[in-house]
């Protein structure tokens, strides 16, 4: 594999710091706006089910859940696919899919066509493309910056996610407060074109891969990038946390408009708000996570990430209309806060620690389990929600993360300061 161009690492280096890289900051720039988009979306296209359609609790749970099930159903052959294909072209195809997805919602609605069946293509479609996206996006990275650069690149990365976890659901609400719901849609699919924009004025060159590499088996390459995590003590640990706690998250996540709508009787200027308000610490996670990790060990970051992400989550069923909405701002803003934590240390350690030719499979083996238990949580806070009450469910689920955090303390991570530079048997 020949090694790729990193036009602008003189600079960095000379200046310190990843603003001055020019591929770093178009790559940031396109994920800062799709970031938005896409969390106008996880506010938006309830709303516009349980507004417009008037979708039940299962519907709507049902509807979060077809926007993750491509990981379970494509997932490994997409990370075999990207360890085959240039990643750039790749996460521009997918973002144009998306802007044409998005846009069909508004244009059904125009025509009074729209129904809950074409949101759930709407939601499956896009996805099946943040499938390629996000592994892709994964590999990519180590592409435009050195091994050292990473973990700022990420905590950058994360931090810009994380912003847009406030700024994406407050706009859903103002613009589904102003003029529809539906119009919010318009500027998701407004992002997703800005961000294709910014990825093809990239000029770093990638990598060829080895003719060698796109012959062999399919098959094979998948069970090679399983196997490296299954035998793995770090990478297992931390895939099976990440699966339990996305249970609890994506868990009372699915039935939380639903909860805010109906039985707070908010409205939809207050829903977003409210949802903006608790992912606000995830930008101050973000920011720290480097420093913490620095300070405390990576290792022990995971931990205290985890700390956070639990126990707190807790906080969350306790919402009363009026100042008991600062029980779930609290808890939201803790949960946040240590996800946004673990994030940065994982990706950074994900990206250094596997082997480069591994990384897409590695990266999508992770995320099969880790986002292929979120269609069927969400599935679960459905039917408890219409079976025993969208609260009950909004208890069980964040009861259930609450526990989470015990599953780090089985593997190697508790014993260590810092995570390890490369697998042992290197």
């Amino acid at each position: 594999m020949t090694t790729a161009t990193r036009g602008d690492s003189t600079d960095v280096r000379s200046t310190g710091g990843l603003l001055r890289h020019r591929d770093f900051r178009l790559l940031w720039a396109g994920q800062a706006v799709s970031s938005v988009g896409s969390n106008v979306t996880t506010v938006a296209l309830p709303l516009v089910a349980v507004a417009i359609l008037d979708a039940g609790t299962f519907q709507v749970a049902v509807l979060t859940a077809a926007a993750w099930l491509p990981w379970l159903l494509i997932g490994l052959p997409a990370g075999a696919w990207v360890d085959r294909l240039p990643r750039r072209p790749v996460m521009v195809i997918c973002d144009l899919l998306c802007a044409v997805a998005f846009l069909s919602v508004p244009l059904a609605a125009l025509l009074d066509r729209l129904t809950v069946a074409q949101l759930l293509v709407v939601a499956l479609s896009a996805g099946a493309a943040r499938v390629f996206f996000e592994t892709a996006d994964q590999v990519y990275l180590p592409v435009l910056l050195r091994p050292g650069q990473l973990p700022e690149g990420n905590a950058k990365l994360q931090a810009t996610q994380t912003v847009s976890y406030v700024v994406g659901p407050g706009l859903a609400g103002l613009i589904a407060q102003l003029t529809g719901a539906v119009a919010a849609l318009l500027l998701d699919a407004l992002t997703f074109l800005l961000s294709a924009v910014f990825l093809l004025r990239i000029r770093t060159r990638e990598p060829r891969v080895r003719p060698a590499q796109r012959s062999r088996s399919l098959r094979r390459d998948i069970t090679e990038g399983l196997r490296f995590v299954i035998r793995d003590p770090y990478l297992r640990v931390l895939t099976v946390f990440g699966a339990a706690s996305n249970i609890g998250l994506t868990g009372y996540q699915a039935v939380l408009v639903v909860f805010l709508v109906r039985e707070l009787r908010l409205e939809p200027g207050l829903v977003g708000g409210l949802v903006g308000v608790m992912s606000a610490g995830g930008i101050i996670g973000a920011l720290l996570a480097t420093t913490v990790a620095r300070r405390c060990g990576t290792a022990r970051a995971l931990l205290i990430a985890a700390a956070l992400t639990g126990p707190p989550a807790l906080l969350i069923p306790l919402a009363a209309p009026g100042v008991g909405l600062a029980w779930p701002a609290l808890g939201g803003l803790l949960v946040g806060l240590g996800v946004a934590i673990g994030n940065v240390v994982k990706g950074a350690f994900r990206q250094t620690y596997t082997p480069h030719h591994l990384l897409g499979r590695v990266t999508v083996s992770m995320h099969l389990l880790n986002y292929g238990t979120i269609p069927l949580a969400a599935v679960l806070a459905g039917a408890i929600g219409v079976r025993y009450g969208v609260g009950t469910a909004i208890v069980v689920m964040t009861a259930w993360l609450a526990l989470t955090p015990l599953i780090l303390l089985v593997g190697p991570i508790r014993r260590r300061r810092d995570l390890p530079a490369a697998p042992a048997a290197s």
